[in-house]
């Protein structure tokens, strides 16, 4: 299961990115963080834009409202996504 945070303004959670991958998409939660595959190479931020662009078509949001807050040179990192709900969350990111 996904550990999502619930916060004053939206929700954070943790992605393990998979670079340079064959298609982009969700690959699994393990120990409740959630791995993404993305085709991006892990180049001048596109790794980046491609995590915040694929976070934010499964959730259904705008990209603005997705952030990387920590991890910005690291396959680990952490995301908030602002005025979304937990349950939400968890209802569309069931992999």
């Amino acid at each position: 299961m996904l550990l999502i945070k619930e916060t004053a303004d939206g929700i954070t959670f943790s992605v393990r990115v998979l670079p340079r991958s064959s298609r982009s998409g969700p690959a699994g939660i393990i120990d409740g963080v959630l791995k993404l595959k993305i085709t991006a190479p892990p180049v001048e931020g596109a790794a980046n834009e491609e995590c915040v662009r694929v976070i934010a078509r499964l959730l259904g949001v705008n990209k603005s409202r997705v952030e990387i807050v920590t991890g910005l040179k690291s396959k680990q990192k952490v995301l908030r996504v602002k005025g979304l709900k937990r349950i939400e969350a968890e209802a569309l990111l069931r992999v």
